[in-house]
C-alpha cells in the first residue's frame, strides 16, 4: 500500500494513508498488523485522519518496508485480528459524552429562556419514569430518589438546579457503563478462544492441522477432554458436552447426530465428528461477554454485603430529605440530600473493583471466572497440588524406552505416539514430542482408541488388543502378563522416573521411562504460599508411594497422598471442607476435574486438559507456578480495596448529606461532587493492585 510521511524524526514516523477516513475496522487491521513484528514497538492508529503513528527498533528502510506491505485485503491479515478491539466501543461513548456536554451548555445559548424550561420538564419525564418503575417493582432504589429530587426543583421553579442535576447524572450514567463495558470487552478479549491445532477428516484419513485453515463445511473430530474448536452440527458420534462456559448449564448435555455444538464448550465423554458452521466472527467474542457478566451474578459475599446496604440505605436517605424539609422548610436542603446516596457508588465501584482484578490477572497469565472465586482464594487455608504437570514441569519428556519384546525401542515408541496423540495429558504429549524427535512417523494405524480417565487408553492394532497407562490399569484391570524371560529387567525398572506400560495381546511389550522432575520454582512457591497464610499444603498423586515421597520431601510439603485415584481427591476436598476448611484445588488433568469441581475454587493449569480448565474457576498459566502465590496477593489486596472502597463511600457521602442538611452545600454542587466522587472511585478501582 502507497504511503504519505507527514512528518518523522528518529525512530518515529507519521505516516497517511490514500483515504479520507479509516473504518473502526481498517484502523484495527492495521494495528494488529503492524504489532505484530518484533521491529514496531508502539502503534497508534488515527481513523478519522487515515494516519498512524509508530515507533520502532529497525533500520528506516525496514520499518517503511513493513508498512508498504500491508493490504486490507490480505485473507490472513483479516483471519488473524480480532473482530472486537474497544475503538468502536470507545468512540461511540466519546462522541455521547461530548454530545451531552455541547447539548447542555449550547441550549443556554441559543434557545430563549421559556424553550428551555418548557425541555426540562419534558426531559423530567424520563427520570419520574424510571423511579415510578422501580417503585412498581417493590423496591426503593436511587432512580426514585433522581426523581423525586428533580421533580421537586421543577416544582419549586428552580430550573437551574433540576437541569444541572440531570446533566451531571446522565454523564455520570454514560461514565458508568462505559467503564463496566470497556471493563467486560477487555477481558473478553483476552479470553478469546486460541485453538491451534485440529483433527480434520480427510479422505485419507484424520490430519492434524492448523485451526486457521479449516473452513466451513469442513468435518473435525473432537475427542473427549477437548475444547471444541467451532461452532458447528454434529456428524458422527454421540457424546456429553459440558456447556456451562456458554449457556450456563451446570451438567453436561448430550450430543448426537443433528444437533448443534458451541465454540468453546468441553467434550467430557465420547467423541464428535462435527461439521463446521462458522470458523470465526463476532459470535464467540459475544458469548464469551456473556459468560463474563454471567460471572459477575458470581459475586463476592463482600460485594453482596455492600450492594444490599446500598439498596437499604435508601429509604433512609428518603426520610432524612423529608426529615430536612420539615424541619427547615427549605426545599434546597432537602433537594441536597437527595442528590446524594450510596446506592450508586457502592454499586458501580465493587463490580469495576472486581473486574479490574480479573483484567490484571490476565496480566499474569491468570484467568478468573468470577469474583467469589478471587475471595476464596483470598480465604482459602488449604490448597491441594496435584503432582504431574504441576508441582512437577509441565512438559515432561521420555528418558528411554525398555522393551519386552522382540520389536524395537523406536517400532514401540512409534505405536504409543499414535495412540497418545489424540487424547490431552502432558504424559501424552512427552510420548508424541519424543517420537517426532526422533522422526517416527505415527500414521493411524489403529481402531476407536478409547480413553480411560485416571487409567490409560485402549485400542487395537493389526487385530490386536493395544493398552497404554498405568501399572493399575495395565497389570490389574487388563491382567496384563510380564514375559517370563524379561522378568529380571522388569523388576530392575528404575524407580526415579514415572513408569507408562504398553501392552499387545495381553503381554507388555514396552515401558517408557518418563522424566518428570519437579519444578525448580516448587520448593519456593510451597515456602511463599504457606507464608502467605495456608496452613495446609497438600499433594495427591496417582504414582507410587516412593516417587510421591521423594517429590513431597523437595517441595517441601509434609502432607501427601499416592496412589489415589480421581473421586479420592475429591473425597479429600469435601472431607476438609465439611471440617470448615477453604480450599483451593490446583491441577491439570482429566483425572482432576472431579477435585477441580469440588474445590471452593478450582485452579486448572493453561497446559493441561481442555475439560480440567472448563470445570476450574481459574486458570494459570504453565510456564510458572509462582503465578498462584500472584493470585493470592491480587486476591486479597482486591478484598481491602472492596473494604476500603465500602468505608469511603459512606463516610464520604454521608458528609455530604450532612452539609446539604447544614445548607452550605446547594443540590447542584452536592449533584457534582457526589458524581464526582463515584467516577473518580470508579476510576481508581481500575488501577493495578499489585505495584
Amino acid at each position: 500500500m502507497k504511503i504519505l510521511i507527514k512528518h518523522e524524526n528518529k525512530k518515529r514516523l507519521r505516516v497517511h494513508l490514500p483515504l479520507k477516513r479509516l473504518s473502526y475496522r481498517e484502523a484495527d487491521l492495521l494495528e494488529h498488523y503492524l504489532t505484530g513484528f518484533s521491529e514496531i514497538t508502539e502503534v497508534k492508529v488515527y481513523e478519522r485522519t487515515a494516519d498512524a503513528v509508530i515507533l520502532y527498533e529497525c533500520e528506516r528502510a525496514r520499518a517503511l518496508e513493513i508498512l508498504t506491505e500491508f493490504s486490507f485485503e490480505d485473507t490472513q491479515i483479516v483471519r488473524c485480528t480480532p473482530e472486537n478491539s474497544g475503538r468502536e466501543l470507545s468512540a461511540e461513548y466519546r462522541d455521547r459524552i461530548i454530545s451531552s456536554i455541547v447539548l447542555h451548555y449550547g441550549k443556554k445559548l441559543i434557545l430563549p429562556v421559556s424553550i428551555r424550561r418548557i425541555w426540562e420538564r419534558i426531559k423530567t419525564v424520563k427520570y419520574i419514569v424510571r423511579g415510578l418503575r422501580t417503585l412498581a417493582k417493590g423496591h426503593i432504589q436511587v432512580e426514585l430518589l433522581d426523581a423525586i429530587a428533580i421533580t421537586a426543583a421543577i416544582l419549586f421553579g428552580d430550573y437551574k438546579t433540576a437541569s444541572s442535576v440531570m446533566f451531571l447524572l446522565n454523564i455520570g450514567d454514560t461514565l458508568e457503563e462505559w467503564t463496566h463495558k470497556r471493563s467486560v470487552d477487555d477481558l473478553a478479549r483476552r479470553m478469546s478462544l486460541n485453538v491451534d491445532k485440529v483433527w480434520l477428516v480427510t479422505d485419507a484419513g484424520e490430519v492434524q492441522i492448523e485451526a486457521s485453515k479449516v473452513a466451513c463445511g469442513d468435518r473435525v473430530v473432537v475427542r473427549m477432554g477437548n475444547m471444541i474448536p467451532f461452532d458447528g452440527e454434529v456428524s458422527e458420534g454421540e457424546a456429553y458436552v459440558n456447556q456451562a462456559s456458554m449457556t450456563g448449564e451446570s451438567n453436561a448435555v448430550r450430543k448426537t447426530v443433528g444437533m448443534s455444538v458451541f465454540a468453546g464448550t468441553v467434550l467430557e465423554e465420547g467423541e464428535l465428528t462435527l461439521r463446521v458452521t462458522q470458523t470465526e466472527g463476532s459470535g464467540r467474542f459475544d458469548k464469551i461477554v456473556k459468560m463474563i457478566e454471567e460471572s459477575e451474578k458470581m459475586k463476592s459475599s463482600l460485594e453482596s454485603k455492600a450492594e444490599r446496604l446500598a439498596d437499604k440505605l435508601v429509604p433512609y436517605t428518603l426520610a432524612a430529605s423529608a426529615l430536612t424539609w420539615l424541619v427547615s422548610r427549605n426545599m434546597t436542603k432537602a433537594v441536597s440530600v437527595l442528590m446524594v446516596d450510596y446506592s450508586c457508588a457502592l454499586k458501580m465501584a465493587m463490580p469495576i473493583s472486581v473486574l479490574s482484578a480479573i483484567k490484571e490477572a490476565t496480566d499474569y497469565g491468570i484467568t478468573v471466572k468470577g469474583g467469589k472465586f478471587l475471595e476464596a482464594v483470598a480465604d482459602a487455608d488449604t490448597i491441594v497440588f496435584d503432582k504431574t504437570g504441576t508441582l512437577t514441569k509441565a512438559s515432561p519428556t521420555v528418558h528411554s524406552v525398555i522393551s519386552f519384546c522382540e520389536e524395537s525401542e523406536d517400532e514401540l515408541l512409534r505405536q504409543a505416539a499414535c495412540l497418545e496423540e489424540h487424547f490431552p495429558h502432558s504424559v501424552a504429549r512427552a510420548v508424541v514430542e519424543e517420537a517426532e524427535r526422533k522422526g517416527l512417523l505415527h500414521d493411524e494405524m489403529h481402531t476407536k482408541a478409547e480413553y480411560i480417565v485416571a487409567h490409560g487408553i485402549a485400542s487395537h492394532i493389526d487385530g490386536k488388543k493395544a493398552v497404554i497407562g498405568s501399572y493399575h490399569f495395565v497389570f490389574e484391570d487388563e491382567e496384563v502378563s510380564i514375559p517370563k524371560e524379561f522378568q529380571q529387567r522388569f523388576d530392575e525398572l528404575p524407580a526415579e522416573y514415572s513408569h507408562l506400560y504398553y501392552a499387545k495381546d495381553g503381554k507388555l511389550c514396552a515401558c517408557i521411562l518418563i522424566e518428570d522432575p519437579m519444578r525448580k520454582e516448587s520448593a519456593n512457591v510451597v515456602a511463599e504460599l504457606k507464608a502467605l497464610g495456608f496452613e495446609h499444603v497438600v499433594m495427591m498423586t496417582g504414582d507410587s508411594e516412593r516417587t510421591a515421597a521423594a517429590i513431597a520431601a523437595s517441595a517441601g510439603i509434609e502432607e501427601y497422598y499416592s496412589e489415589v485415584l480421581p473421586e479420592d481427591k475429591a473425597g479429600y476436598i469435601e472431607r476438609a471442607k465439611a471440617e470448615g476448611r477453604r480450599v483451593i484445588m490446583v491441577g491439570d488433568g482429566i483425572n482432576d476435574s472431579p477435585a477441580l469441581s469440588a474445590a471452593d475454587a478450582g485452579i486448572a493449569i493453561s497446559e493441561g486438559a481442555e475439560i480440567a480448565r472448563q470445570i476450574a474457576d481459574i486458570t494459570i498459566s504453565s510456564e510458572e507456578l509462582e503465578s498462584i502465590v500472584v493470585l493470592r496477593k491480587l486476591s486479597t489486596l482486591l478484598m481491602k480495596r472492596i473494604r476500603f472502597n465500602y468505608h469511603t463511600i459512606v463516610g464520604f457521602n454521608t458528609a455530604l448529606i450532612a452539609l446539604g442538611i447544614a445548607g452550605i452545600l446547594p443540590p447542584a454542587t452536592s449533584a457534582m461532587l457526589h458524581n464526582g466522587s463515584t467516577v473518580a472511585l470508579g476510576l481508581k478501582s481500575m488501577t493495578p493492585l499489585i505495584v
